[in-house]
Parts: structure tokens; sequence; C-alpha cells
């Protein structure tokens, strides 16, 4: 019998939600659920063969800061998703855009990245990144265009995107940014998950999560994890050994559980959020609902080209302001007030406050983290009952 590769079928590709179940299986033998590897270290035979292990790229059984059994089912299977050639797992979302910038740039080099970005990533490029000497030109992402004008030949090393993006869900075009030739293009598809969208298949260098939302969907698993070609990821993991924010092999294994799942989730999950968004436009409460499935959404037909369903997210800006989103924080009683997303639980945030607090007032303005916006991600509870909660909460 001839052994086919996750993905495929008889030659055939099999669609995500197949490939969630089949990948990532290869260091757990007929166990049918992953084998944890705890241990940090292994014995070798004897002199060459720790050196063999000690110089090879990501030795399997060596030291679990180069590899991991566990850890590289979790990075197998993600890769499958991705539709990749291998990926590279970290101890946090964060842990992963830190070592993907400082493996790939270095001092005088130059950054294109958008202004609506995750506050993390603002300050982590206003911040160490500006230290260390690579300057970051801020574009606007919903402007056609914008990435490739601010690009500089022979200086920009890398163009950074997020789509959606956090808070507001705004979308960034994956063709154009897979056009662009020169920097290294990078893509945080966290709030769309590998079943939503695949922006390597637009052309981007990489794609990368915080595995921590949606991917391993349970709140119980601190990842990241980038996925591209294998000679890029191998220079990453190069540099990953120094920079030391390794996975762990307990958050990699409910990474894989959530895989798992990962398909059937979202798709309830992303029904949900439409359901929700219809229903809460032209509420007199709520000025807008930022939800890229709702025809009045300005970037609906690129959310129709590009995305498999529409998101598990929605942001709701609330007509009284900041007053009006403290009441309904302190109202709701099924959603849940945490600044997390993606898991089964529905979690109401208020960016301003926390998720998005360092930006600058500058900031808020132009990405639209006004005092009246919520983010919500949504669980798997029955989409009426939450309707319920939140009309309930919804200032009069």
């Amino acid at each position: 019998m001839t052994s086919t590769a996750p993905g495929e079928q008889s030659g055939e590709p099999q669609q995500p939600s197949t490939v969630a179940i089949t990948a990532g299986r290869a260091a757990s033998g007929t166990s049918l659920a992953p084998a944890l590897f705890a241990s940090t270290a292994w014995e070798s035979a004897g002199l060459a063969d720790a050196n063999r292990r000690a110089t090879s790229t990501r030795a399997g059984e060596f030291y679990s800061r180069y590899a991991n059994p566990t850890v590289r089912s979790f990075e197998e299977a993600v890769a499958a998703l991705e539709g990749a050639e291998d990926a590279l797992a970290f101890a946090s979302g964060m842990g992963a855009i830190a070592t993907v910038v400082l493996a790939l740039c270095s001092s005088g080099d130059h950054i294109v990245a958008q202004r609506q970005l995750y506050a993390g990533t603002l300050a982590f490029l206003q911040g160490p990144c500006q230290r260390f000497g690579i300057e970051t030109t801020f574009v606007d992402a919903r402007e056609p265009g914008a990435f490739a004008a601010a690009v500089r030949p022979g200086k920009t090393m890398m163009v950074l995107a997020e789509t959606p993006s956090n808070p507001r869900l705004d979308l960034v075009d994956l063709d154009e940014i897979g056009s662009l030739r020169g920097p290294i293009t990078v893509v945080d598809s966290t709030l769309a998950t590998p079943i939503g969208q695949q922006p390597l298949a637009h052309g981007a260098h990489l794609s990368l999560h915080s595995a921590t939302k949606g991917i391993a969907g349970h709140n119980d698993a601190t990842l990241g994890v980038v996925a591209g070609e294998r000679e890029l990821t191998d220079a990453i993991w190069a540099y990953s050994v120094l920079h030391g924010a390794t996975a762990s092999p307990f958050d990699a294994l409910n990474g894989l559980r959530g895989i798992r799942t990962l398909a059937v989730r979202t798709r309830q999950q992303a029904e949900s959020a439409l359901f929700l968004a219809e229903a809460l436009s032209g509420h007199p409460a709520v000025a807008i609902v930022h939800h890229p499935g709702l025809a009045s959404y300005p970037q609906y037909d690129l959310a129709k080209r590009q995305m498999r369903h529409t998101g598990t997210m929605l942001s709701i800006d609330l007509a009284g302001g900041r007053e009006a989103a403290a009441h309904l924080l302190d109202t709701i009683r099924l959603a849940r007030v945490a600044t997390s997303l993606g898991g089964p639980e529905t979690l109401i945030c208020h960016p301003a406050t926390s998720t998005h607090a360092s930006y600058s007032p500058a900031e808020a303005e132009f990405t639209g983290v006004t005092p009246g916006l919520l983010r919500i991600s949504v669980g798997l509870e029955d989409p009426q009952d939450l309707l319920r909660d939140l009309l309930a909460a919804l200032p009069d």
C-alpha cells in the first residue's frame, strides 16, 4: 500500500477539515491521541552521535530547545493546514513575531507594516526594533497599493500584515501582499486561522499565528507558530534556538487536540458571529457593527474573495461611548469579560482599556479603537442565547 502525505488521498487534495484530522501524527505511532514527549534531553550513543545531533537542523532527539517530537507533530499539522513545506512553533504569538523579525532583520533594515496592528506587535516594532536600529514605516492597510508604495528597493527587508486586524477586523488584500517582490512578506493570520484563509496560497512567504487563540481553541495552551518554505523556517529556527521562545510540549499537545476540532468549531463560531452581527446592526444603542460578512461592510467583496468564512469575531461601537461599554460589561451574564479570543466561551473586551491600552490617542483615533468599541470573540453557545444576553446588557 502506498502512503500519502497529510492533505492527500490517492493523489487528490483533501479538504481542510480532513487535514485537521489526519495531519501531525507521525510521532504518535498507532496512538489516536498525540503522544506527549515531556523530556528535555535524549541520550546519545557516543561522541559522534552527540556531535551529529548538536549540529543538525531540528535534531528530533537531542534537546527540546532545538526540537521536540510532540512540538514537531504540532508544527507538521499546522504546515499541512497552511499548505506549507514546514512550520515552527513558539511559546506565544509574540514569541513568534519577535523571533521572526529578529531572525530576518538587522540594524539598518527597513520594515513596512500596517497601522491596524495588535498593540503588542506595534509596541515591539516601535520599541525594541527601533532601539536595535530597525526602522518601520506604517501604512493604512485599507488603502490599495499602500504597502508597495512604502517599500524601499534594496532596503526593505520585511512587509508585515495582519488580516483580519485586531480589533476592528480590517482586511488586507492578500493578493497585493503576495505580489510584492523583494521583501519577505509575513501575514499575521491569527483571527482567521488556517481554516479561514491561506495567505501562502496568495503568494505570501510566511503565515503567522498566535495559536493560543483559535488554533488551540480551549484557553489552555500558549503557543505561536509560523509556516512557510522550509529554507525560510529553518533560517528562523537557527535564530530561535538562541532567542529561546520555545514551545512547551504540553501546550503543543493541547494545540494538536485543538486542531482536530478546528474546522467544526470555527464553522459554528463563524455562523454565530454573522448571526449576531446581522442582529445587532441597526440597534439604536449600536453605532457600527464591524464584521466582514455583512453586506454593508466596506471590504465585503474582498472578504468573499480571500476568506473561506468571514470569521469568528465581531466588534461593535456603542453609541454611548465608554459609559455604555462599561454598562454592558458590568451587565453581561452569559458572555464573559476576558481579553483572549478563539475559545469555546464567548469573550468580550474593551480594547481601549485592555488589549490596546498602549495605543497613543492618535493611534487609537486612526485605527478606530474608540471609547465605545467592544471586541466580541464568539464561542460555541447557542447564538439565540448569546443574542438575548447582549440585548439585555445594551443600554436603553
